[in-house]
């Protein structure tokens, strides 16, 4: 695998940068190492038992110390201590853990739902009575709608009655058809 190094940039084929004149002193990369615009070096190769999970690990070599274990150092060491981390690490959010305000607000809502509940119920109570004593008002104002027609109609029947009695009391009597008309006068209509 190659990399190309920001330092020095690619040039086509044939063609080399063109050396400018420096002060004496500095360093000139181009003049000491013409032709290494491109480093190809591959990784170091890892053993085939270092890998874990699928990501390689470089081992460093035998003279230079490192602070970093493999994977399997760990779990000999914890499995030696019988360390269990689940439990560890259960007993310590357990007791990080208050549930105490978390158990008074969940009383505190199923007080307030068995609350809402309750009001619920009686509005739907109440809202079958309200609808039961419309029903009845709605019968009793029917009733009363059949009954003052009935009356309507006798009060009809009578005037006529009243009327045609008045006209033979006229005819047959018609002096004291007109003292009496003028001692009892009809009332008037609105």
């Amino acid at each position: 695998m190659s990399t190309t190094h920001a330092y020095y940039p690619s040039y086509p084929a044939g063609s080399l940068p063109i050396n400018m004149p420096q002060k004496p002193g500095y360093y000139n990369p181009g003049a000491a190492h013409q032709g290494y615009g491109r480093v190809s070096v591959s990784p170091p190769e890892a053993a085939d038992s270092v890998t874990t999970s699928g990501i390689t690990s470089y081992e460093p070599s035998a003279t230079s110390s490192s602070y970093a274990g493999s994977s399997s150092e760990y779990e000999s060491s914890a499995s030696a201590a019988g360390v269990d981390l689940m439990d560890y690490m259960g007993s310590r959010l357990n007791g990080a853990f208050d549930p105490t305000p978390l158990d008074r607000s969940l009383v505190k809502q199923a007080q307030t739902s068995g609350e809402l509940n309750a009001k619920h119920r009686e509005l739907l109570e109440l809202q079958a009575l309200a609808q039961r004593r419309l029903a009845g008002a709605r019968l009793d104002f029917a009733d009363g709608m059949r009954a003052a027609k009935e009356l309507q109609k006798d009060l009809q029947w009578t005037q006529k009655r009243v009327n045609a009695l008045n006209e033979r009391a006229a005819r047959k009597y018609p002096e004291q058809y007109r003292a009496a008309q003028q001692k009892y006068p009809a009332p008037v209509d609105y």
